[in-house]
């Protein structure tokens, strides 16, 4: 006989295989020395608790054969209980998670709601070149300047709302009121919810202000430092999407205003230009407006006054 040969039963060997387990390890109890199944059972080998077939499919369903309840002989996992244990993981990620309304998405959500039930919105996209505007932008980068696109964009707004007064418009009680400061709401998106802080009388502005002030604002509200009448006053907002890929959208109007810019992201499109297929620099801008106040044709002249500047962005700088 082997010296090295260990009795054991049929079983017992069997688990030994299957759990890849050293079976000299274990204490015999059988008649004339045999290792029996309860004694390799008693060296807590987690890989024992499982069949073969049920270490697999928790492996492919990601579940730890350990933490299942097995229903086989001395707690052994079977495949069953691995699709026992998978309907119960299936039930616990499917339960609604509930949690109270902050205050902050508690006036989002009445601020979004009144002013989609009192306002007939119309939304127009056009699209404007801005491969100028990103060479002028990389140009004074080298120069060491670092204007982002959004700020050439409130620039841009800034200087089209001077020029067409006709768009800083608001709904009062039983009046209608031309309002005379061009204050830009510049829409801050925070884990909380959407913010507006206020750029007060951009259109007196330069590019360099614009720029440290919109920067200086964004940073305040994320610290949550603004106070309230920093988001007082707007007579048109601008909400910029670019940053998250998107190329056209409906932006919902911030009341008492009379319209709202979306910007979209820029993309790269062929143009043909001379019989000359070139790459453009397009972005989108989406305008909604109240059609109470603004009709399609005044918004659209608006929208073009935008494009001219930031598809010739040199004369923002003036």
């Amino acid at each position: 006989m082997d010296k090295h040969y260990i009795p054991a039963t049929p079983y017992a060997k069997l688990m030994a295989r299957e759990g890849n387990t050293d079976i000299s390890r274990a204490v015999p109890t059988g008649p004339y020395g045999a290792v029996r199944a309860q004694d390799l059972l008693k060296l807590g080998s987690k890989q024992l608790k499982a069949t073969p077939l049920a270490r697999r499919a928790a492996h492919e369903l990601g579940i730890e054969p350990e933490t299942i309840q097995g229903s086989g002989w001395g707690g052994k996992v079977l495949f069953e209980d691995v699709l026992a244990a998978k309907e119960k993981v299936t039930v616990m990620t499917t339960e609604e998670r509930r949690e109270k309304i902050s205050g902050m998405r508690k006036a989002i959500a009445q601020s979004m709601s009144k002013a989609h039930s009192e306002i007939p919105p119309v939304t127009q996209t056009m699209k404007v070149d801005v491969t100028a505007l990103m060479e002028l932008r990389s140009e004074l980068k080298e120069k060491g300047k670092n204007f982002t696109i959004n700020d050439f964009i409130l620039m841009g707004t800034a200087r089209a709302l001077s020029r067409h007064p006709e768009v800083l418009i608001s709904f009062g009680s039983d009046e209608i009121i031309f309002r005379n400061e061009v204050n830009l709401g510049m829409a801050v998106a925070l884990e909380q919810g959407l913010v507006v802080p206020v750029l007060r009388n951009a259109d007196r502005m330069s590019l360099e202000e614009i720029s440290s002030t919109a920067k200086n604002l964004a940073e305040q509200a994320r610290a949550g430092k603004l106070l309230p009448d920093d988001y007082k006053g707007h007579t048109f907002t601008i909400s910029n999407m670019g940053s998250f890929d998107i190329e056209s959208f409906t932006p919902i109007i911030n009341q008492p205003d009379a319209a709202i810019l979306g910007i979209c992201c820029i993309n790269d499109e062929l143009a043909l230009e001379n019989g000359i297929i070139k790459t453009r620099k397009v972005m989108r801008i989406s305008m909604t407006f109240d059609h109470r106040l603004l009709d399609g044709a005044s918004a659209a002249k608006f929208q073009l006054e935008i494009k001219k500047l930031l598809e010739n962005p040199a004369g923002l700088l003036i």
